[in-house]
């Protein structure tokens, strides 16, 4: 509105309010004796500062008054600033009547009341201005700040709530106590927490404040990122002591799986390192070959364990029982490709150009439920994951055809094939699948190596990305977000695609014999290399962290929030014993190949955390395991020279 009008409005509210005001305090000459004689007596006050006796009478007397003919909107003026709305008028009315009686016990500022008593007018002008004022601020930013009637449910209010994030309910807590309470519901900041990935499986029961538990895991979130980038934590090396080469790896969450050359297969529960489901036995079949066969390919999830031989043997063990197979078959050839869905308990196998699907019942009894022949040798195998609800989907790579697989199809439905264009890697998620194509053509620019994306609900291409003269070597499309892709070539760089775009938003120079491992979420990467290097990077700066080093090449690498798990697999399964004169052909420990778990939650000052070469002895025996000599420090040695 304009100034004048302006103007005039406030004049005529005031106008209005004082002549209100005079109606319901007349002065007499009783209420003044009657007001000396009570002034002297205390305080008393609702809600502010302290007011005199008289004043707190004068304005109750006023609010009876306004009551029987005022205009309707003044009460929801007087209303709007005092805070007031239905569902909460009880617990308002009780904190001002203690308030009343705090205020009627403090007989040490009666002096200041006398004083406040001698202009009780200009307090009760000013009051009304103010009370004017607030309201037209209010009537001029209705569009911009709501506010509650008195007929709105609390339910309702709640539900506006819930679309509000942490900041906005922070800033509506500081409007009145209404508001506050509403922005510090439980329920509110319960689903708060559940949309940001905490506590999926919990009740609104189960933490006192909500608030608070989301405010510790953001803290604790934000250490853990700390010590990721600052390489702080823990490190353990699983070593399994029977000299034999480490052949394949794999791990989820809390589990990591580990076959030999020995034919051994050992489980780790990082949860629970002294879990006694760690022990697997093997099958009678394998057990009693010598020698035994090696194990070629392992597959963990949550809750089962399996493992394929080099005579065509599986094994499926329980995660949470272990000791014997629950499930057990034979191959009539080497098992080229094994893939476990990671979310069911579902497992895949590769024989040749025969793909076989196993899958358990209701009851925990496995059975066969699929198995076809394709035109080529299967070279990879991944299981779509989130599908429990409905019927398992394996995506194969044989040659040059992609293809799908489901129990319910009697033929498996070729997704993508290009003559002399040979698949390299493959990785699919819930709903898309990527690989990575070699061009073979006689054209020196036929664009080069490509990844092709498809879409697993409708079987039709959805990108065309990269354009590199390697070959791409890994695609990690499942375990990041859900717009990126992240793979690696054998041209020594690690790169990050944006599946919205169809472009390439990073390209990292990142080992220098080709990568050939790689896994990234939001805000970094890892990545593994044929020279043994393991890279931490930062996708927004496109710069390093931290890297580290073993000597055999890194086959594997998960993480996930808080830990990660590396394994450096070597290529030769048969090397030479400790000794070249020895007739133990039992393998040195740099020859079996090492797999670490970083934990970036725990405390790195502990001593348990701290690797075994930093807590050697020049006094222990066993100083060679380390590859080092520790006999005597070098100044005693020097010293005991016969030259000094």
């Amino acid at each position: 509105m304009a100034e004048n009008e302006l103007a005039a409005f406030r004049e005529h509210w005031k106008r209005e309010l004082r002549s209100k005001r005079e109606v319901a305090c007349a002065p007499s000459s009783s209420s003044r004796d009657a007001s000396d004689q009570s002034g002297r007596r205390g305080l008393k006050n609702t809600d502010g500062p302290l007011k005199p006796v008289e004043e707190e009478r004068c304005g109750g007397g006023r609010a009876d008054a306004e009551t029987e003919g005022q205009p309707d909107y003044v009460s929801i003026a007087r209303s709007l600033l005092d805070g007031r709305t239905s569902p909460l008028l009880d617990r308002i009315q009780e904190e001002r009547t203690r308030r009343k009686r705090l205020y009627q016990n403090m007989t040490s500022v009666c002096s200041a009341s006398l004083q406040q008593q001698r202009q009780p007018q200009r307090k009760v002008q000013k009051e009304e201005e103010e009370l004017v004022d607030q309201l037209i601020q209010d009537l001029n930013e209705v569009n911009d700040i709501p506010f509650f009637d008195i007929e709105l449910p609390y339910e309702l209010a709640l539900k506006i709530f819930q679309n509000l994030s942490c900041a906005d309910l922070g800033r509506c807590a500081q409007v009145s106590r209404v508001w506050r309470v509403l922005a510090e519901d439980g329920v509110l900041w319960f689903r708060m927490c559940q949309r940001e990935g905490y506590f999926q499986n919990a009740n609104v029961s189960d933490s006192p404040c909500w608030k608070s538990t989301l405010r510790d895991c953001r803290n604790s979130a934000k250490t853990v990122r700390s010590n990721w980038k600052n390489r702080v934590g823990s490190i353990r090396q699983l070593q399994f002591e029977l000299g034999k080469v480490l052949c394949d790896v794999s791990s989820c969450d809390i589990f990591v799986l580990a076959g030999y050359t020995s034919g051994d297969v050992r489980l780790w529960d990082t949860l629970h390192w002294d879990s006694s489901a760690s022990y697997l036995k093997t099958n009678s079949l394998s057990a009693n070959t010598n020698p035994r066969p090696h194990v070629s390919h392992v597959q963990v999830n949550n809750t089962v364990a399996a493992a394929a031989y080099q005579d065509g043997c599986v094994d499926l063990w329980s995660t949470e029982t272990g000791g014997a197979p629950i499930h057990h078959y034979q191959s009539p050839g080497r098992v080229q490709a094994l893939a476990l869905s990671p979310d069911s308990p579902v497992l895949a196998s590769a024989t040749g150009s025969v793909v076989r699907l196993d899958s358990a019942d209701d009851r925990g009894y496995w059975r066969t439920v699929c198995q076809t022949q394709l035109p080529k040798t299967v070279e990879n195998l991944v299981l779509v994951p989130d599908r429990a609800d409905q019927a398992p989907l394996v995506v194969s790579a044989a040659g040059e055809d992609v293809c799908l697989l489901s129990p319910g199809e009697e033929r498996p439905q070729t997704l993508h094939s290009v003559y002399s264009h040979p698949v390299t890697c493959l990785d699919a998620s819930n709903s898309l699948a990527a690989f990575g194509v070699k061009r073979t053509g006689w054209a020196i620019h036929d664009g080069g190596n490509k990844i092709h994306v498809y879409s697993l609900e409708t079987s039709k291409p959805t990108g065309c990305l990269g354009s590199s003269p390697g070959d791409f070597t890994c695609i990690n499309l499942r375990d990041g977000p859900p717009h990126l892709l992240v793979c690696g070539n054998k041209d020594r760089r690690v790169r990050v695609f944006d599946l919205r775009a169809g472009s390439s938003v990073v390209s990292l120079y990142a080992h220098h014999l080709g990568v050939t491992s790689v896994q990234a979420d939001d805000w970094k990467i890892v990545s593994g290399g044929e020279e043994g290097l393991v890279c931490v990077w930062e996708i927004r700066m496109g710069a390093k962290l931290w890297e580290m080093h073993n000597r055999h090449p890194v086959r594997h690498v998960h993480f996930n929030s808080s830990t990660l798990v590396t394994a450096n697999i070597p290529d030769d399964k048969s090397p030479r014993g400790a000794c070249i004169t020895d007739d133990d052909l039992t393998a040195h420990r740099r020859h079996r190949g090492v797999i670490c778990h970083y934990d970036f939650s725990e405390d790195a000052l502990s001593q348990d955390h701290i690797l075994p070469i930093c807590r050697s002895d020049y006094t222990e025996s066993h100083g060679y395991n380390y590859n080092i000599n520790l006999a005597v420090p070098y100044d005693r040695l020097a010293g005991s020279h016969p030259s000094h």
